[in-house]
């Protein structure tokens, strides 16, 4: 008799197998989800760059390497939200197909249940605390020094025969023939960058060379004339070579200090002369930003459980607890970039960063462990 039932008894499903399906299915999104909109990031942001490629003939492969160094911050950006996005949608899809109402039935409370999912969280938090502390300080300040380098070395592709380029906003270059080997000849420079005396370099011919700080115009044969701001006389000095920089973007004034989002964690904290003075607030609040911001993927990851677990059950709350769960992630990202920004202004505020990275998480956890609907 009892051989003649047991086939109709459902089998004992194992917790450990439960969760290697959920994760297999949570890893498979979150990859096709981040990628998808890594893509879809890159390439807004990466249009900017196409016209300079396109217009002076650079090479693809400069247009991939510039744009690719910004991939790791857009990933740190996009992690927690995409966490949240597949959870939510991983959990709703097997609480639409009864999967957790049967393995509920197995005796795995909610908190049971979410383990795979923060597991998978976990491991999140973990990559986005490897690209914000140590890969994307890196990738920025070699994006910020590629740009430059590309900045200048674009100087020499827009020197067109005949034609006046505005080489920057400050120098004005007119060359009469350039031949095959590169030799110039016939040039005229307009340099203002000095403003109290303006400059007109004129030369029989010249070469364009590059060093550390960008392409240089070899002159040959040529004259300075500048006019003395004083006197109004104009002084003209000849030269048989002299050498113009063709730098774009002169390293002077604010350009001299770093950008707070390309310098290691430890020189957040003690600047030394690395910024100005009226900076320190923002470097202070990338430095808290950094140890805090992971955070947000578990608790975006527990918003995300709390609206599709406590749902399970209801006949017409399925679709109104993860619509809550999309306001609460929604507006606590607002609440965020706000806390940051008044941190900014007034450091006094700083622990606020804190308060809105572990008060949420506390309170989602909180949540997540009451409804707890154990079944025995």
């Amino acid at each position: 008799m009892n051989g003649h039932n047991a086939p109709d008894m459902p089998p004992r499903l194992s917790p450990s197998l439960l969760d290697r399906y959920i994760i297999r299915q949570l890893g498979v999104a979150l990859v096709l989800v981040t990628v998808g909109l890594l893509a879809l990031i890159w390439l807004t942001q990466s249009l900017r760059f196409i016209q300079i490629v396109v217009d002076h003939g650079l090479s693809p492969f400069v247009f991939i390497k510039l744009t690719g160094l910004l991939v790791p911050s857009f990933l740190s950006v996009i992690l927690p939200i995409t966490c949240f996005i597949v959870v939510l949608f991983t959990y709703s899809r097997l609480g639409g197909d009864r999967e957790l109402t049967i393995m509920r039935g197995t005796g795995l409370s909610d908190l049971r249940l979410a383990r795979p999912a923060l597991a998978v969280a976990f491991g999140s938090t973990l990559l986005g605390y490897l690209l914000t502390l140590a890969v994307v300080p890196g990738t920025l300040k070699a994006f910020h020094d590629y740009e430059f380098e590309i900045r200048n070395q674009v100087a020499a592709f827009l020197l067109q025969p005949g034609v006046f380029t505005h080489v920057s906003n400050d120098i004005t270059v007119y060359v009469q023939s350039r031949s095959a080997d590169g030799t110039l000849s016939g040039i005229l420079i307009e340099d203002t960058r000095d403003r109290a005396a303006p400059a007109t370099i004129l030369a029989k011919s010249g070469q364009i060379v590059y060093d550390p700080t960008g392409p240089v115009v070899v002159l040959v044969n040529g004259s300075r004339e500048v006019i003395d701001a004083h006197t109004g006389r104009l002084d003209v000095l000849s030269f048989a070579r002299n050498e113009i920089s063709l730098a774009v973007a002169a390293h002077t004034g604010a350009d001299l200090y770093l950008d707070a989002s390309e310098v290691p964690l430890s020189a957040l904290f003690h600047p030394n002369g690395q910024t100005l003075p009226q900076n320190r607030g923002k470097w202070a609040v990338e430095a808290e930003r950094r140890l805090s911001a992971p955070l947000g993927t578990i608790t975006y990851t527990l918003i995300a459980l709390i609206g599709v677990l406590g749902g399970t059950f209801r006949r017409h709350g399925g679709l109104a607890r993860p619509i809550g769960a999309v306001a609460a992630v929604t507006v606590l990202v607002a609440l965020t970039l706000g806390v940051d920004n008044l941190a900014a202004r007034n450091t006094m505020l700083l622990p606020l960063i804190w308060v809105m990275a572990l008060l949420p998480l506390a309170g989602a956890l909180y949540l997540l462990a009451r409804q707890r609907l154990i079944h025995a």
